[in-house]
């Protein structure tokens, strides 16, 4: 033992004149540091109950509980994180790990009663003291735990997509798609948003544990058009994507892709054994776009024969001839179509109903009859003028060069209209070498087109020409002069977009080699005759049906853009799934009438 050993404890004597330091007062007197983490706070408006502090906690301190008055939304699971502090340590990575930073901490750490049930409670929803304490622990700004940005997805400069129709975006390498997927907080609030309800969680899983042929499996559970959706699904799922609230939505879309792009041909065999013995009834379906294919797939899993009359010479509805071959390869929307063929989908092609073959005959022979037409009838402008042979529609357009026509449009072309057919048919113009200008009759803020679809379309060099009503269109030989008139955007009230109205004294005339009209299409219903056409239920040229796609006459279904207001691929995708499982309800049902 040293000197230093003995006389150390000696060294206390020097206090013993201090004055002592007593806290009369310790549950009001000693407030915890400004940062200190105490008590947990969470704002209930902010929160979406992705489960993410659930997921993170070590202890298991924190369970994800529905409360009054949250409701379930698409965006928004309705639960609320309820912490107990039997088990919570007080390490904040609950707080650290929040995707919308809803969660904190309070700087109160005395919480005194005789109850221990007191202690597991819902923060946010029951009203604590500390709750207006702006002291105590928040993440700190700009630290994550989580990565924010997205994993940069590989395309064309935009001079080089001007030269061909080649496919623009090149898709993630196995180590971007790793990086993106690590992303993810597997909260599951883009599922609900998803038409199909795709397990996104699990195929996105799948992809981080190596499992591509599980994630095609798990993708076909609810799509068949992975190839075509993971390039063109309008992946409504990223607007909710939790991770989205504070950094950069995951690449939902992108990943999809790449499993459908990656999985090997076992994966594809291992699908098709899952399917049914083959049953005795049989199913038509009309239309061989993705509502009636997805039907045909399900129905064939389930053992019906299906066969398909398309009036098309190839499959694929809208997706073949109203996307450009650029943002969906036709080998990719190909090779969805010849997996359901290869699962005993009888497809005919070029049989256009009561054309080729009378509805009627369709209707007697078959068991059960699900059709999904699509819109394949163009909205004309409803202005003086536009029968000029000069206006072309923006339907016509994409569907000549789907058939490898090449449309006469000359050098200058007007696109009339805001949607992602006006996007396509305007870059299709400037591939074909023309100068293109888009006019729209709302603001650019209101355009329902896709953000990418308007920022790609101005990097490729197409004009736009915002708050712009069409009047007239005048001849001009072998040209059209458009003519327009500025708008004025009046408000229409809360929750309501600006209406365009009219200026007169503010009018411009245009002359351009054609004039293109796209700003949507409506239905062609003309294939059901009359005496089936009062049964099935027909609301303003909407097809009205039942949850499973029923209609008003028991043998036949519908889906897809005749009856879903959303008109877009993935709808029409979930809806002949739903269609399926109602045929095959009414059908086991008759059986057992039988």
């Amino acid at each position: 033992m040293s000197l230093k050993d003995i006389l150390s404890p000696l060294t206390v004597w020097r206090r013993v004149a201090e004055k002592p330091y007593t806290v009369i007062d310790p549950i009001n007197d000693r407030p915890g540091a400004p940062r200190y983490r105490g008590f947990h706070k969470n704002d209930m408006n902010t929160c979406i109950g992705c489960g993410t502090c659930e997921t993170i906690c070590q202890n298991a301190a924190i369970d994800m509980v529905p409360v009054e008055g949250v409701d379930t939304t698409k965006e928004d699971s309705g639960l609320r994180p309820k912490f107990d502090y039997g088990r919570c340590c007080w390490c904040a990575l609950c707080v650290d790990v929040c995707t919308t930073s809803s969660l904190s901490m309070s700087n109160e750490y005395i919480w005194v009663d005789t109850d221990p049930e007191v202690f597991r409670f819902v923060a946010g929803a029951e009203e604590k003291p500390w709750d207006n304490n702006e002291l105590g622990y928040q993440r700190a700004e700009g630290y994550r735990l989580l990565d924010l940005e997205r994993e940069e997805m590989p395309e064309l400069e935009p001079e080089e997509r001007l030269g061909s129709f080649i496919e623009m975006v090149q898709g993630y390498s196995a180590e971007q798609a790793k990086e993106e997927a690590d992303r993810c907080v597997d909260c599951g609030i883009c599922v609900a948003t998803c038409p199909a309800h795709m397990d996104i969680p699990g195929y996105i899983r799948s992809i981080r544990e190596g499992d591509i042929n599980g994630g095609l499996a798990l993708m076909y559970e609810t799509n068949p058009f992975p190839a075509s959706c993971g390039r063109v699904c309008t992946h409504r799922c990223e607007d909710v994507c939790s991770v989205g609230h504070t950094g950069d939505p995951l690449a939902i879309r992108w990943l999809k892709r790449y499993i459908a792009d990656q999985a090997e041909q076992r994966a594809y065999q291992a699908i098709a054994a899952s399917a049914e013995d083959e049953r005795p009834e049989h199913v038509a379906v009309i239309g061989a776009g993705p509502g009636g294919l997805s039907a045909a797939y399900y129905l064939r899993l389930l053992g019906y024969k299906v066969t398909v009359f398309e009036a098309e010479s190839h499959g694929g509805g809208m997706l073949r001839y109203g996307i450009p071959e650029y943002r969906l390869p036709y080998d990719q929307l190909d090779k969805d179509i010849e997996f359901i063929h290869s699962l005993g989908v009888e497809i005919k092609y070029n049989s256009r109903v009561n054309h080729d073959l009378p509805f009627h005959k369709i209707y007697e022979d078959y068991d059960a009859v699900f059709f999904s037409t699509g819109l394949p009838d163009p909205y004309t402008l409803g202005v003086e003028g536009e029968d000029h042979p000069r206006v072309i529609s923006g339907i016509s357009i994409l569907e000549d060069v789907t058939d490898g026509k090449i449309p006469e449009l000359g050098k200058t072309v007007a696109v009339v209209g805001g949607g992602n057919v006006a996007m396509d048919a305007a870059r299709t113009a400037r591939r074909l070498g023309c100068e293109v200008t888009v006019l729209y009759r709302r603001r650019e803020v209101d355009m329902p087109a896709d953000i990418e679809e308007i920022v790609e379309a101005k990097e490729e060099g197409v004009t736009f020409i915002t708050q712009a009503i069409p009047v007239r269109v005048e001849d001009r030989g072998k040209q059209a002069a458009f003519v327009w008139g500025e708008a004025r955007m009046e408000d229409q009230g809360e929750g309501k977009r600006p209406k365009p109205v009219l200026q007169e004294d503010k009018m411009h005339t245009d002359v351009f080699d054609t004039i293109v009209p796209a700003i949507g299409q409506g239905t062609s219903l003309d294939f059901i005759p009359e005496d089936l056409s009062d049964k099935i239920g027909i609301v303003k040229y909407k097809i009205k049906v039942g949850l499973h796609g029923e209609t008003g006459e028991p043998k036949i279904f519908a889906g897809g853009d005749i009856a879903n207001p959303t008109k877009d691929a993935i709808s029409a995708i979930a809806d002949g799934h739903r269609a399926a499982k109602g045929i095959d309800a009414y059908l086991q049902g008759k059986k057992k009438e039988a």
